[in-house]
């Protein structure tokens, strides 16, 4: 692996912000113990702190981004942008006000108030994987492997940063990370805009850019399939099973605040997705079509061309991008494991002490699965295809009485649709299609499992339900 120049002062930078990241966990955080106050910041989340901690928080596959656009250009903006700003729009519109009016303090007890108890224990187990911080663990690992020379393996730093993350989100809870990701957002724009001046200053604008890069860069598809596009259409209904967007719609002090924040939220991933994409296209064309690693096509360009100082800047703003998102995902997956699963087992321990000890076995099973799936792209794809289908019909049904199940379906929907997908996703791996990927007699995983969750709906539709 290619060896960061990184000096002193950068490391100064970033040792700095992760000391600044412990004081604003430390500040105001010990003694948040309600349990509305340590889940959901006592419901009085303003606008501002509200598009801050979602947009952060949204948008963390900093290098995953890199990697695609990098590789397969501005079909970055219609695979990884366009499917999740479109069904934002939805849940703002149809979620969001009723997520914040309902009583329940996660999705699994909302799921459980709606059905039954059982259901919502039952919900919590996939919810539990599916905001699982792997890709954001990962990432970590990959970037102080860079900026180390490769001295250890990534799996040590990952290791290491995840559980310097476990150590602060336990200190203050939901405060803490929204208090965090007010820090983050303003980073994570400003390192990009840096970023992006010394390239246009390097390699020329962005019409010559334009002119530069390969044509299939230029290709809003990227070359891929019909079929292929649209399962990222169908993972980005990821946003409808999210605990994130719940949180922060739960945690927001109107119903208004929680719609017209997932709204400017879009508008600021827009202009994030322009930078990146655009940051993509330059690392190409300034660093050639045979970078080793495409994951790492933003620190590579980044430490060719920004001088000392502002290199630190931006790898912090790369870390403040992935750290925002680690640490809500930790938080909500530790949560959902804690509170909405092990207390019915622990009654006579407190819930926020089950969440605190849910959220280090949440690092140690995002630490499994960069294991097993060493690839920021493949964790995505597996987790969302694994776990979304079987939880999308009746998380929706909590808020939408179209889609609400009768109890019994609701076990089976959970069960059987995520079994359904896990099994395509075996066979997909065991026989692999020529061109590779998880698809199993040329279908993904994610329709199996999706057109079984809808089959039970069409079954099992509670017509009565009020």
């Amino acid at each position: 692996m290619t060896e960061a120049t990184f000096t002193a002062i950068d490391w100064f930078i970033v040792a700095s912000y992760f000391f600044f990241l412990i004081w604003l966990s430390w500040k105001k955080g010990v003694g948040e113990e309600s349990e509305e106050n340590f889940l959901l910041s006592g419901r009085k989340v303003t606008l501002p702190a509200f598009v801050a901690t979602l947009v952060s928080t949204w948008y963390g596959g900093i290098l995953g981004i890199g990697e695609w656009s990098y590789q397969f250009g501005i079909s970055q903006w219609l695979i990884l942008g366009a499917p999740f700003y479109i069904f934002s729009a939805f849940f703002a519109i149809f979620l969001a006000g009723k997520i914040r009016l309902n009583k329940a303090l996660t999705i699994p007890e909302a799921v459980g108030n709606c059905y039954s108890k059982r259901a919502g224990r039952l919900s919590a187990l996939p919810i539990f994987v599916l905001v699982s911080p792997a890709p954001y663990i990962l990432m970590l690992g990959l970037i102080f492997q860079f900026l180390s020379g490769g001295d250890a393996p990534y799996l040590l730093y990952a290791s290491l940063a995840a559980l310097f993350s476990v150590l602060y989100i336990t200190i203050g809870g939901f405060g803490a990370v929204i208090r965090t990701d007010i820090l983050q957002v303003v980073l994570m724009f400003s390192g990009f805009i840096i970023l992006l001046i010394y390239a246009m200053a390097e390699f020329g604008g962005f019409g010559q850019l334009w002119d530069a890069v390969p044509e299939g860069h230029r290709d809003p598809t990227g070359g891929y399939s019909i079929q292929y596009i649209l399962v990222w259409f169908f993972i980005a209904l990821w946003t409808f099973v999210d605990p994130s967007f719940h949180q922060r719609a739960a945690a927001a002090e109107s119903p208004k605040t929680a719609r017209r924040g997932v709204f400017i939220s879009i508008a600021f991933w827009m202009a994030f997705d322009f930078l990146t994409a655009f940051a993509g296209l330059y690392a190409f064309a300034i660093l050639g079509p045979g970078l080793e690693q495409p994951v790492l096509a933003y620190p590579v360009l980044a430490d060719v061309l920004l001088p000392i100082g502002l290199k630190g800047i931006f790898f912090v703003s790369l870390l403040a991008t992935i750290m925002s998102t680690l640490d809500s995902y930790l938080f909500i997956s530790g949560q959902t494991l804690g509170r909405d699963f092990l207390v019915r087992y622990f009654p006579n321990v407190r819930a926020n002490l089950l969440t605190r000890i849910s959220i280090l076995i949440s690092a140690l099973l995002g630490i499994l699965l960069i294991i097993i799936y060493p690839s920021v792209i493949d964790l995505w794809y597996v987790i969302g295809s694994v776990f979304i289908p079987g939880l999308l019909i009746p998380v929706i049904g909590v808020y939408l009485k179209l889609f609400r199940l009768k109890t019994g379906f609701v076990y089976a929907t959970i069960i059987g649709a995520t079994a359904v997908s896990f099994l395509w996703l075996v066979l997909g791996t065991i026989y692999p299609d020529v061109d590779g990927g998880y698809a199993y007699k040329g279908i993904e995983p994610f329709y199996p499992g999706l057109f079984a969750a809808i089959s039970l709906w069409l079954i099992g539709r509670d017509r009565d339900a009020k």
